[in-house]
Protein backbone atom coordinates (compact mmCIF):
# COMPACT_ATOMS: atom_id res chain seq x y z
CA UNK A 1 0.00 0.00 0.00
CA UNK A 2 0.97 3.64 -0.08
CA UNK A 3 1.25 4.17 -3.84
CA UNK A 4 -0.55 7.22 -5.21
CA UNK A 5 -2.16 7.30 -8.63
CA UNK A 6 -3.91 10.24 -10.25
CA UNK A 7 -7.63 10.42 -9.48
CA UNK A 8 -10.54 12.18 -11.13
CA UNK A 9 -14.09 12.90 -9.96
CA UNK A 10 -16.68 10.55 -11.44
CA UNK A 11 -19.06 13.12 -12.83
CA UNK A 12 -20.75 15.08 -10.05
CA UNK A 13 -21.03 12.11 -7.68
CA UNK A 14 -18.36 13.30 -5.26
CA UNK A 15 -16.55 9.97 -5.75
CA UNK A 16 -13.00 10.04 -7.07
CA UNK A 17 -11.57 7.11 -8.98
CA UNK A 18 -8.03 6.40 -10.14
CA UNK A 19 -7.54 7.01 -13.84
CA UNK A 20 -7.00 3.27 -14.31
CA UNK A 21 -9.17 0.55 -12.84
CA UNK A 22 -8.79 -3.23 -12.74
CA UNK A 23 -10.94 -5.13 -15.24
CA UNK A 24 -12.08 -8.57 -14.09
CA UNK A 25 -13.64 -9.88 -17.30
CA UNK A 26 -11.01 -12.59 -17.78
CA UNK A 27 -11.42 -13.64 -14.13
CA UNK A 28 -14.66 -15.27 -15.22
CA UNK A 29 -12.60 -18.12 -16.66
CA UNK A 30 -13.46 -20.32 -19.62
CA UNK A 31 -16.49 -22.22 -20.80
CA UNK A 32 -18.95 -19.43 -21.66
CA UNK A 33 -19.75 -17.50 -24.82
CA UNK A 34 -17.50 -14.45 -24.23
CA UNK A 35 -14.71 -16.02 -22.23
CA UNK A 36 -11.00 -15.27 -22.60
CA UNK A 37 -10.21 -18.94 -22.12
CA UNK A 38 -9.21 -20.77 -18.92
CA UNK A 39 -8.02 -18.65 -16.00
CA UNK A 40 -6.65 -19.68 -12.61
CA UNK A 41 -8.54 -18.04 -9.73
CA UNK A 42 -5.40 -17.65 -7.63
CA UNK A 43 -3.73 -15.77 -10.49
CA UNK A 44 -6.75 -13.49 -10.76
CA UNK A 45 -6.70 -12.72 -7.05
CA UNK A 46 -2.96 -12.08 -7.13
CA UNK A 47 -3.38 -9.68 -10.07
CA UNK A 48 -6.14 -7.79 -8.25
CA UNK A 49 -4.07 -7.57 -5.09
CA UNK A 50 -1.08 -6.26 -7.04
CA UNK A 51 -3.16 -3.60 -8.78
CA UNK A 52 -4.64 -2.40 -5.48
CA UNK A 53 -1.19 -2.41 -3.85
CA UNK A 54 -0.01 -0.15 -6.68
CA UNK A 55 -2.79 2.34 -5.91
CA UNK A 56 -5.74 1.34 -8.12
CA UNK A 57 -8.94 2.05 -6.17
CA UNK A 58 -11.66 0.28 -8.21
CA UNK A 59 -12.46 -3.03 -9.83
CA UNK A 60 -14.91 -3.51 -12.68
CA UNK A 61 -16.77 -6.77 -13.19
CA UNK A 62 -20.21 -7.98 -14.35
CA UNK A 63 -22.67 -10.66 -13.47
CA UNK A 64 -22.27 -12.28 -16.87
CA UNK A 65 -18.47 -12.63 -16.69
CA UNK A 66 -18.03 -16.35 -16.22
CA UNK A 67 -21.78 -16.51 -15.54
CA UNK A 68 -21.28 -15.27 -11.99
CA UNK A 69 -17.77 -16.57 -11.46
CA UNK A 70 -15.89 -13.28 -11.88
CA UNK A 71 -18.02 -11.66 -9.16
CA UNK A 72 -17.31 -14.64 -6.89
CA UNK A 73 -13.56 -14.25 -7.44
CA UNK A 74 -13.77 -10.51 -6.77
CA UNK A 75 -15.78 -11.27 -3.64
CA UNK A 76 -13.11 -13.71 -2.47
CA UNK A 77 -10.49 -11.01 -2.95
CA UNK A 78 -12.55 -8.40 -1.11
CA UNK A 79 -13.14 -10.62 1.90
CA UNK A 80 -9.39 -11.12 2.30
CA UNK A 81 -8.83 -7.37 2.76
CA UNK A 82 -9.45 -5.21 5.83
CA UNK A 83 -12.54 -3.05 5.15
CA UNK A 84 -10.44 0.13 5.03
CA UNK A 85 -8.27 -1.30 2.23
CA UNK A 86 -11.07 -2.52 -0.02
CA UNK A 87 -11.44 -0.93 -3.45
CA UNK A 88 -14.67 0.30 -4.96
CA UNK A 89 -16.46 -2.43 -6.90
CA UNK A 90 -18.40 -1.69 -10.07
CA UNK A 91 -20.59 -4.35 -11.68
CA UNK A 92 -23.27 -4.69 -14.34
CA UNK A 93 -26.62 -6.36 -14.96
CA UNK A 94 -29.06 -6.97 -17.79
CA UNK A 95 -27.59 -10.04 -19.51
CA UNK A 96 -29.44 -13.28 -18.82
CA UNK A 97 -27.82 -16.63 -19.50
CA UNK A 98 -28.88 -20.26 -19.65
CA UNK A 99 -27.10 -22.46 -17.09
CA UNK A 100 -27.93 -25.49 -19.28
CA UNK A 101 -26.15 -24.01 -22.29
CA UNK A 102 -23.20 -21.94 -21.08
CA UNK A 103 -22.03 -21.20 -24.62
CA UNK A 104 -25.32 -19.64 -25.65
CA UNK A 105 -25.16 -15.88 -26.13
CA UNK A 106 -26.81 -14.04 -23.23
CA UNK A 107 -30.11 -12.24 -23.77
CA UNK A 108 -30.32 -8.49 -23.16
CA UNK A 109 -33.19 -7.88 -20.77
CA UNK A 110 -33.81 -4.99 -18.37
CA UNK A 111 -37.09 -6.10 -16.86
CA UNK A 112 -37.56 -4.42 -13.46
CA UNK A 113 -37.94 -7.74 -11.63
CA UNK A 114 -34.82 -9.06 -13.37
CA UNK A 115 -32.79 -6.00 -12.38
CA UNK A 116 -33.76 -6.51 -8.75
CA UNK A 117 -32.96 -10.20 -8.87
CA UNK A 118 -29.58 -9.60 -10.49
CA UNK A 119 -28.77 -6.94 -7.90
CA UNK A 120 -29.39 -9.43 -5.10
CA UNK A 121 -27.30 -12.07 -6.87
CA UNK A 122 -24.40 -9.63 -7.32
CA UNK A 123 -24.55 -8.52 -3.68
CA UNK A 124 -24.38 -12.16 -2.62
CA UNK A 125 -21.54 -13.15 -4.93
CA UNK A 126 -19.50 -10.06 -4.10
CA UNK A 127 -20.21 -10.38 -0.39
CA UNK A 128 -21.02 -6.69 0.00
CA UNK A 129 -23.97 -4.79 1.42
CA UNK A 130 -23.99 -2.15 -1.30
CA UNK A 131 -22.74 -2.07 -4.89
CA UNK A 132 -20.60 1.03 -5.45
CA UNK A 133 -21.62 1.42 -9.11
CA UNK A 134 -24.34 -0.70 -10.71
CA UNK A 135 -24.69 -0.42 -14.48
CA UNK A 136 -26.98 -1.65 -17.21
CA UNK A 137 -24.60 -3.71 -19.36
CA UNK A 138 -26.43 -3.26 -22.69
CA UNK A 139 -29.72 -1.73 -23.82
CA UNK A 140 -32.79 -3.93 -23.47
CA UNK A 141 -33.95 -6.06 -26.40
CA UNK A 142 -37.08 -7.49 -24.78
CA UNK A 143 -39.35 -4.47 -25.28
CA UNK A 144 -39.21 -2.97 -21.78
CA UNK A 145 -39.30 0.87 -21.85
CA UNK A 146 -35.95 2.15 -20.65
CA UNK A 147 -37.75 4.60 -18.36
CA UNK A 148 -39.17 1.69 -16.36
CA UNK A 149 -35.78 0.01 -16.12
CA UNK A 150 -33.99 3.18 -15.05
CA UNK A 151 -36.65 3.96 -12.44
CA UNK A 152 -35.93 0.55 -10.91
CA UNK A 153 -32.21 1.28 -10.83
CA UNK A 154 -32.82 4.60 -9.08
CA UNK A 155 -35.09 2.85 -6.58
CA UNK A 156 -32.20 0.51 -5.70
CA UNK A 157 -30.12 3.62 -4.99
CA UNK A 158 -32.86 4.99 -2.74
CA UNK A 159 -33.03 1.66 -0.92
CA UNK A 160 -29.29 1.71 -0.21
CA UNK A 161 -28.44 -1.39 -2.22
CA UNK A 162 -26.64 0.65 -4.88
CA UNK A 163 -24.50 3.74 -4.33
CA UNK A 164 -24.16 5.05 -7.90
CA UNK A 165 -26.15 4.23 -11.04
CA UNK A 166 -24.65 3.99 -14.49
CA UNK A 167 -25.11 2.77 -18.04
CA UNK A 168 -22.89 0.85 -20.44
CA UNK A 169 -23.03 0.79 -24.24
CA UNK A 170 -25.96 3.23 -24.39
CA UNK A 171 -26.27 5.86 -27.14
CA UNK A 172 -27.25 9.47 -26.60
CA UNK A 173 -30.92 8.87 -27.43
CA UNK A 174 -31.22 6.38 -24.58
CA UNK A 175 -29.07 8.55 -22.34
CA UNK A 176 -31.53 11.41 -22.83
CA UNK A 177 -34.47 9.18 -21.92
CA UNK A 178 -32.77 7.94 -18.75
CA UNK A 179 -31.59 11.40 -17.71
CA UNK A 180 -35.21 12.62 -17.94
CA UNK A 181 -36.09 10.09 -15.21
CA UNK A 182 -33.03 10.69 -13.03
CA UNK A 183 -29.35 11.53 -13.31
CA UNK A 184 -26.97 9.11 -15.02
CA UNK A 185 -23.85 9.00 -12.84
CA UNK A 186 -21.59 7.33 -15.39
CA UNK A 187 -21.38 5.86 -18.86
CA UNK A 188 -19.11 2.93 -19.73
CA UNK A 189 -18.11 2.77 -23.39
CA UNK A 190 -15.52 1.07 -25.63
CA UNK A 191 -12.64 3.40 -26.45
CA UNK A 192 -9.17 2.83 -27.86
CA UNK A 193 -6.85 4.04 -30.60
CA UNK A 194 -8.63 1.51 -32.82
CA UNK A 195 -12.20 2.21 -31.71
CA UNK A 196 -12.67 5.97 -31.37
CA UNK A 197 -16.34 6.67 -32.12
CA UNK A 198 -17.42 7.86 -28.67
CA UNK A 199 -15.61 11.20 -29.02
CA UNK A 200 -18.24 12.35 -31.52
CA UNK A 201 -21.42 12.01 -29.46
CA UNK A 202 -21.21 10.15 -26.16
CA UNK A 203 -18.33 12.07 -24.58
CA UNK A 204 -19.83 15.49 -25.45
CA UNK A 205 -23.16 14.34 -23.98
CA UNK A 206 -21.47 13.24 -20.76
CA UNK A 207 -19.52 16.47 -20.44
CA UNK A 208 -22.71 18.49 -20.89
CA UNK A 209 -24.55 16.46 -18.22
CA UNK A 210 -21.68 16.04 -15.72
CA UNK A 211 -21.71 12.30 -16.22
CA UNK A 212 -18.52 10.33 -15.67
CA UNK A 213 -16.98 8.40 -18.57
CA UNK A 214 -15.38 5.02 -17.99
CA UNK A 215 -13.81 3.50 -21.09
CA UNK A 216 -13.25 -0.21 -21.58
CA UNK A 217 -10.90 -2.16 -23.84
CA UNK A 218 -8.35 0.70 -24.10
CA UNK A 219 -5.78 -1.82 -25.37
CA UNK A 220 -8.38 -3.22 -27.81
CA UNK A 221 -8.58 -6.49 -25.87
CA UNK A 222 -4.87 -7.17 -26.20
CA UNK A 223 -3.90 -5.90 -29.65
CA UNK A 224 -2.31 -2.69 -28.37
CA UNK A 225 0.22 -4.49 -26.18
CA UNK A 226 3.95 -4.98 -26.60
CA UNK A 227 4.02 -8.69 -27.39
CA UNK A 228 0.84 -9.15 -29.40
CA UNK A 229 1.23 -10.84 -32.78
CA UNK A 230 -0.73 -12.73 -35.42
CA UNK A 231 0.79 -15.91 -33.99
CA UNK A 232 -0.79 -15.06 -30.65
CA UNK A 233 -4.24 -15.20 -32.28
CA UNK A 234 -3.49 -18.67 -33.65
CA UNK A 235 -2.55 -19.82 -30.16
CA UNK A 236 -5.66 -18.54 -28.40
CA UNK A 237 -7.87 -20.98 -26.51
CA UNK A 238 -10.71 -22.46 -28.58
CA UNK A 239 -13.30 -20.65 -26.41
CA UNK A 240 -11.54 -17.26 -26.50
CA UNK A 241 -14.19 -14.92 -27.94
CA UNK A 242 -11.57 -12.78 -29.68
CA UNK A 243 -11.07 -15.48 -32.32
CA UNK A 244 -14.36 -14.31 -33.86
CA UNK A 245 -13.71 -10.58 -33.56
CA UNK A 246 -13.16 -8.72 -36.88
CA UNK A 247 -10.30 -6.77 -35.27
CA UNK A 248 -8.39 -10.05 -34.88
CA UNK A 249 -8.88 -11.08 -38.50
CA UNK A 250 -7.47 -9.79 -41.76
CA UNK A 251 -7.45 -7.22 -43.19
CA UNK A 252 -7.94 -5.36 -39.90
CA UNK A 253 -5.43 -7.41 -37.92
CA UNK A 254 -2.36 -6.30 -39.88
CA UNK A 255 -3.47 -2.64 -39.86
CA UNK A 256 -4.05 -2.80 -36.10
CA UNK A 257 -0.60 -4.27 -35.50
CA UNK A 258 0.98 -1.48 -37.57
CA UNK A 259 -0.83 1.08 -35.43
CA UNK A 260 0.48 -0.68 -32.32
CA UNK A 261 4.00 -0.57 -33.74
CA UNK A 262 3.71 3.21 -34.22
CA UNK A 263 3.52 3.51 -30.43
CA UNK A 264 6.90 1.85 -29.85
CA UNK A 265 9.11 4.96 -30.29
CA UNK A 266 6.81 6.95 -27.99
CA UNK A 267 7.02 4.22 -25.36
CA UNK A 268 10.82 4.22 -25.62
CA UNK A 269 10.97 7.99 -25.12
CA UNK A 270 8.91 7.69 -21.94
CA UNK A 271 10.76 4.61 -20.72
CA UNK A 272 7.56 2.58 -20.56
CA UNK A 273 5.47 0.05 -22.49
CA UNK A 274 3.30 0.26 -25.57
CA UNK A 275 0.41 -0.90 -23.38
CA UNK A 276 0.85 2.07 -21.05
CA UNK A 277 0.98 4.51 -23.97
CA UNK A 278 -2.20 3.07 -25.49
CA UNK A 279 -4.07 3.44 -22.20
CA UNK A 280 -2.56 6.87 -21.50
CA UNK A 281 -3.91 8.10 -24.84
CA UNK A 282 -7.48 7.25 -23.79
CA UNK A 283 -6.99 8.93 -20.41
CA UNK A 284 -5.61 12.04 -22.12
CA UNK A 285 -8.86 12.47 -24.04
CA UNK A 286 -10.93 15.32 -22.62
CA UNK A 287 -14.02 14.02 -20.86
CA UNK A 288 -12.67 10.56 -19.96
CA UNK A 289 -12.68 9.86 -16.23
CA UNK A 290 -10.88 6.54 -16.18
CA UNK A 291 -10.02 3.41 -18.15
CA UNK A 292 -10.74 -0.22 -17.28
CA UNK A 293 -7.63 -2.31 -17.92
CA UNK A 294 -7.74 -6.08 -17.65
CA UNK A 295 -5.02 -8.33 -16.32
CA UNK A 296 -4.66 -12.06 -15.84
CA UNK A 297 -1.42 -11.84 -13.85
CA UNK A 298 0.70 -9.47 -11.80
CA UNK A 299 3.05 -9.13 -14.76
CA UNK A 300 0.23 -7.83 -16.95
CA UNK A 301 -0.64 -5.21 -14.32
CA UNK A 302 2.99 -4.04 -14.44
CA UNK A 303 2.61 -3.69 -18.19
CA UNK A 304 -0.03 -0.95 -18.01
CA UNK A 305 0.15 0.68 -14.58
CA UNK A 306 2.48 3.40 -15.96
CA UNK A 307 -0.49 4.77 -17.92
CA UNK A 308 -1.52 6.57 -14.73
CA UNK A 309 1.74 8.53 -14.60
CA UNK A 310 2.69 9.05 -18.27
CA UNK A 311 2.05 12.60 -19.48
CA UNK A 312 1.83 12.49 -23.26
CA UNK A 313 3.23 15.62 -24.89
CA UNK A 314 1.67 17.58 -27.74
CA UNK A 315 4.30 16.01 -29.96
CA UNK A 316 3.36 12.51 -28.81
CA UNK A 317 -0.31 13.15 -29.49
CA UNK A 318 0.46 14.56 -32.94
CA UNK A 319 2.56 11.48 -33.74
CA UNK A 320 -0.29 9.21 -32.66
CA UNK A 321 -2.81 11.25 -34.68
CA UNK A 322 -0.61 10.87 -37.76
CA UNK A 323 -0.47 7.10 -37.22
CA UNK A 324 -4.26 6.96 -36.96
CA UNK A 325 -4.62 9.02 -40.14
CA UNK A 326 -2.21 6.70 -41.90
CA UNK A 327 -4.19 3.68 -40.82
CA UNK A 328 -7.44 5.25 -42.04
CA UNK A 329 -5.97 6.10 -45.44
CA UNK A 330 -4.72 2.52 -45.83
CA UNK A 331 -8.17 1.01 -45.28
CA UNK A 332 -9.62 -0.59 -48.42
CA UNK A 333 -12.43 1.40 -50.09
CA UNK A 334 -15.92 0.26 -49.17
Amino acid sequence: MGHTLARRPLGKTGVEITVVGFGAWAAGGGGWSFSWGPQDDDDSVAAMRHAIDLGVNWIDTAGVYGLGHSEEVVGRFMRALPPADRPLVFTKCGLQWDENDRMMKSKRSLRPDGIRSECEDSLRRLGVERIDLFQFHWPDESGVPVEDSWATMLALVDEGKVRLAGLSNFDTTLLDRCEAVGHVDSLQVPFSLIRRGIVEREIPWCRAHETGVICYSPMQTGILTDTFSADRVAGMAPDDWRRNSPEFKEPKLSANILLRDALRPIARRHGTTVSAIAVAWTIATAGVTGAIVGARSEEQVNGWIDAARVALTAGDLAEIAAAIAGQESAQPAK
